[in-house]
Parts: structure tokens; sequence; C-alpha cells
């Protein structure tokens, strides 16, 4: 059994809702069609691409016959979800086929998901960056026994898997190979540590400062409401600087990982007064029942934990130094992923 990693930018909740993985490279007819393995796929992209560059070609058809000829019914999938910062665990459960119907994307295989949603800061950074591959198909091989672990205990709790987890990665450390430190790996990494510190070193009620401090640096005047008594708001945020004139933005924080439900959207939209608005931001994700919430109700907003380390990185100039120190960044030049070597 191998476990592969899979990116997929381009579909969303069409993959676990429907139960596959899939490649773009749309211009490419089914690839059962295609003889002679790798050769053959490398023909069929120089014949559609011809001003493409060798090593392109080379690097493409490698990730085809990957998804086509090497991927094995029972094979793990792991598949790292960039919406909302999560990873979703799954087992190949078909061969490759064409999806002529398909608007996108219809190169695929059939999937039986296992445990989605699972929040990147269960596993190990060294994990993390290996699944922070460039490739859209390509082969887990460090950090296997950590998504494993996680693909076999479907009911244990987060705070349990998390432990289970820990325990894995503590013993199957090992010195990493280095990998080329392209800007997508760098990126990715940088954005895993800004939301792992601010899950692991702030309790909730720093969360709560933190965003505060999150919306001044975006130009808010912003205040803490007293903790645990703030009937469901954590933080008030305005545009003028005495909060008098409308419109006055409640916002709710959830300092956890997880997944957000419907409930504590509405418990939020309880609270909401004429002519104010509603910010409900997490460091996990939400629910799909949360999210057909947001769309149905004008001057709702929620934000996800990817939203949050967006927010961190592009103003992060504008922070206290006090936060700054708490989430250590700076600004550097990386090689761009599409660098030839």
């Amino acid at each position: 059994m191998n476990a592969w990693g899979v990116h997929n930018n381009t579909l969303t909740t069409e993959l676990i809702d429907d139960g596959f993985i899939s490649l773009g490279w749309d211009e490419l007819s089914d690839l059962t069609g295609i003889a002679a393995g790798r050769d053959g796929i490398k023909a069929a992209l120089t014949a559609a691409e011809p001003d493409a560059k060798v090593r392109s070609i080379a690097g493409q058809a490698g990730v085809l016959t990957r998804f086509r000829d090497e991927m094995q019914i029972g094979d793990v999938v792991v598949a790292p979800y960039k919406p909302n910062s999560t990873i979703n665990l799954g087992v190949i459960a078909s061969d490759y086929f064409f999806e002529p119907s398909a608007s996108a994307h219809r190169h695929r295989r059939r999937v039986e998901w296992k445990r989605v949603g699972l929040p990147r800061s269960l596993f190990s950074q060294a994990a993390l960056y290996e699944i922070g591959s460039v490739l859209a198909v390509f082969r887990v091989r460090r950090h296997i026994d950590e998504f494993l672990a996680a693909l076999e205990s479907p009911e244990q709790s987060l705070d349990d898997l998390a432990k289970t987890i820990d325990l894995v990665a503590d013993q199957t450390a090992s010195e990493d190979e280095i990998d080329e430190p392209r800007a997508s790996r760098i990126e990715r990494h940088t954005r895993d540590f800004v939301l792992e510190t601010l899950h692991k070193r702030l309790s909730h009620q720093d969360f709560e400062e933190f965003t505060a401090a999150l919306l001044r640096a975006v130009g808010y005047q912003a205040r803490v409401t007293q903790y645990s008594q703030d009937g469901g708001v954590d933080v008030i945020a305005h545009r003028d600087p005495l909060g008098i004139e409308p419109p006055l933005i409640k916002v709710q924080c959830k300092h956890h990982t997880g997944t957000v439900g419907a409930p504590d959207v509405q418990q939020l939209i309880g609270t909401q007064g004429q002519g104010e608005l509603l910010l409900f931001i997490t460091l996990g994700g939400y629910s799909r029942d949360a999210l057909a919430i947001e769309r149905q109700r004008p001057g709702l907003r929620l934000l996800s934990g990817e939203d949050v380390v967006t927010m961190v990185l592009e103003n992060y100039s504008e922070l206290s130094e006090m936060w700054r120190s708490v989430v250590p960044l700076t600004r550097v030049l990386v090689v761009a992923d599409i660098a030839e070597g």
C-alpha cells in the first residue's frame, strides 16, 4: 500500500460530495487510449503543448503517469484542501477513468473518504512540509505513519487524535531530506506556522485580544467585551473613533481548529440589532450549513483560519510590536515555482 498526496485547487466541495480525486490537463482526452506508458503521455503532451520545454513536459508526464498507472485501489490519499486549510484522508476505490461530461478536471479516480476536514495543526510541521509539494500528485513517504494514524482512528475526537499523532511523530522522527525551498513550500510553511502559533500559544482570551488587534491593523476601532459575560459577542468594532456611528460590527471568536457549525453562527445572529453587522472568526473552518447561512444573510461574514492567516500576512507591519513578537516573521525573496533548475 502506498500513500499519495493530491493537490486540487480548482474543484472544491464536489470532491468530497461525489467521492473522487482529479487532475486537469483537459486538453488531453482519455488517457487509457494512450499507449507506450510515460513516453506515450509525453508525446501526447508535446503535441498539445508544442512550445513547452522538454523538462516541463517530462514533469507533467510524471504526474499523469502516477495518476493513471501507479496509483492502486486501496492506496491512501492525503488531500490538502486549501480553501479552509484542512486535510482530507481517503482510500482509492477505482482505477483511472475519464469523465467526458465534466466541465473541468476530467481525469479521475473514485475515492472513499474516511476523515475529512482535519485541521493541519494535528500533524507535525515536518509532515506538513512533505505534503507541501508543488506537484499535483506525489508519493508520501517519510511521514506516512502520521496520516495512517488519523485514517485508522475514525472515531477519535480531535483532541485524542492529536495525542495519537504526536506519539507517532515522536517515534518516527528523523532527519528529513532537504527539499528545494521553492516559493509555494515556504509560503505554506509560513501559513502553517502562523496558524499553529495562534492556536497553541494563545488562550481563548488572548485570541479575542489578538482579533481586536488584527481588526485595528486593517483600519477599524476595536475593543474586547468583558470576558465570559459577552453573550456570544467577543469583540466590538467600528469605523468612527467614538463608536457611536453605524454600522457597529459584533464579532464572535472561536479559538479552535475544528469545524464551526450552524448553531454557533445562529447564536451570533441572535445578538444582531438593527443596522449592525456580524463577523465570526475561527482558526478552523465551517460546516456546509453554516456557510449556507452566510450566503443567505446579508451583513454576516464568516472568516476561517486560512482567512485569518491571510489577514495577518497582508497587515503584519500594522500589528503592534507585542503581537509581532508572538508571531515572529520576516520578509524575504525566494525562488519562484516557475523557475527552471
